[in-house]
């Protein structure tokens, strides 16, 4: 009886593993994303990652920090990663370099500055209090660098006349190298900038991203061959994105919800200094609802890089940014 019994639970198990009423195949596709920072700057992304939005598509995100965007770059050129978040500066000077395999911006997440301009006392703020003195501004050529000085030069302050840029401290070196002494001032990107300021380490003085407009500052790029050979993986990574984008539309009026989210990214970084950070990005309209990039954005970028003396021939939109499924994953999702 034991035996017929057995046979007949065999029986059951085949045929629903047959008429596919057994487990869901869960096997998911492996995206290396390196990611210029790991700052709440990209909250979307990690809205994405925790909500289980990416899982949803199919893929499974692993998830590293370049500590730079020219080191993001670095891995994606030479195949140590799928996808970068990276400024788009990158993708023009790979191109520019005549590489065949270049990068292209397949999204735009950001579209100002994320960064904070800190000093080391608490006096009310007037950007003629930076005349005379040196601010730590990054890689030369790098995206923050560049916006910086964009916005500094708006306001009548060129370096090497009235102020001193340094460029030789990495981007991930900032803070250390501010916390030892050097500079008067610098730029940090969240959570550094909440932590400083909640260590009474520095001031938080303005934020670039409100002073300069609307800029492509960050992005999401592949190589051409990565694209061409991947499309459906491309398509389900800006679902995950988008499902994210519109989780923080609906959750804009309790941004508690979005912060407890995301806290799992940012050990050490409480609750509440997430919550105000989101705060602040939503202030400077920060993130991108459509993620396409436009030619007057593209435009405006360039723009920018030959204010910072680095570039000299223009690249081309039509070459550089490919907007075909950031449009096509909007209107799925969005109508």
């Amino acid at each position: 009886m034991k035996k017929i019994i057995a046979l007949s639970l065999s029986l059951v198990l085949l045929i629903c593993t047959m008429a596919g009423c057994g487990p869901a195949d869960t096997t998911l596709t492996t995206v290396r994303v390196n990611e210029v920072t790991h700052s709440i700057f990209y909250a979307p992304q990690y809205v994405a990652m925790e909500m289980g939005f990416f899982e949803e598509e199919g893929l499974d995100v692993e998830l590293t920090n370049g500590g730079g965007s020219n080191v993001s770059m670095t891995a994606i050129v030479s195949g140590q990663a799928d996808i970068g978040l990276v400024g788009p500066e990158t993708a023009v000077f790979v191109y520019n370099q005549g590489r065949e395999d270049y990068p292209v911006v397949f999204a735009q997440l950001t579209k100002r500055d994320g960064s904070f301009l800190f000093g080391r006392d608490d006096k009310d703020f007037d950007f003629a209090d930076l005349e005379g003195t040196e601010i730590i501004a990054g890689r030369k050529g790098g995206m923050p660098a560049m916006s910086l000085e964009y916005v500094l030069n708006q306001h009548g302050l060129y370096n090497g006349d009235n102020i001193t840029l340094n460029y030789d401290i990495a981007f991930n070196m900032m803070a250390g190298a501010f916390e030892s002494g050097q500079g008067d001032y610098v730029t940090f990107f969240e959570p550094t900038a909440s932590t400083f300021e909640n260590q009474g380490k520095g001031y938080r003085k303005t934020s670039i991203g409100a002073e300069g407009g609307e800029v492509p500052f960050t992005c999401f790029v592949a190589t051409k061959e990565y694209i061409a050979e991947n499309e459906e993986v491309i398509e389900a990574y800006l679902r995950g994105l988008y499902k994210a984008i519109d989780y923080m539309k609906e959750n804009a009026d309790d941004l508690t919800v979005i912060a407890k989210a995301i806290a799992p990214q940012f050990d050490g970084t409480s609750v509440e200094d997430i919550e105000n950070t989101l705060t602040s990005y939503l202030a400077i309209d920060a993130w991108m609802t459509s993620l396409s990039m436009t030619e007057d954005s593209f435009d405006r970028l360039q723009d920018i890089m030959v204010n910072a003396d680095v570039l000299e021939d223009l690249a081309d939109y039509d070459k550089l940014v490919n907007n075909t499924y950031a449009e096509k994953v909007y209107e799925e999702i969005f109508g």
